[in-house]
């Protein structure tokens, strides 16, 4: 069985080792994305702040990628909510990038898809 949730700390670590751990900053909220002056379809960089202490962040960039992940909480895979936290379908993916892209004029594309949890006699599975 595959649990995501081990990964993390894998891919964590080598993520620390490759770009050096005075370049990640974790538990940043970013709630706007910052349009580049010269290039209106492009977006320059982010603004947050930390969800554990009193700090607001600036970041500018080069390039900006958004993987805030999808919206499985539009729909809940069961009434007893016992697949929440789980990798693939996480509580915290609430379609914020979605909305942050479109407010930075991106044009989103393919929104037909959408997970559907595999059930079966006594389990279910992010297979659908």
């Amino acid at each position: 069985m595959i649990n995501g949730e081990s990964y993390k700390p894998i891919i964590a670590e080598a993520a620390k080792m490759a770009i050096g751990e005075e370049n990640i900053y974790e538990r940043v909220f970013i709630f706007e994305l910052l349009k580049d002056k010269n290039d209106p379809n492009a977006v320059a960089g982010a603004v947050g702040f930390s969800v554990r202490q009193p700090k607001f962040y600036v970041f500018k960039a080069k390039a900006v990628l958004l993987a805030t992940g999808g919206a499985t909480l539009l729909f809940r895979p069961r009434s007893t909510g016992e697949a929440a936290g789980r990798t693939w379908y996480a509580i915290f993916d609430t379609g914020s990038g979605y909305y942050m892209g479109l407010k930075a004029g991106a044009m989103l594309t393919q929104f037909e898809h959408r997970l559907i949890p595999f059930r079966f006699k006594d389990g279910y599975g992010p297979v659908g």
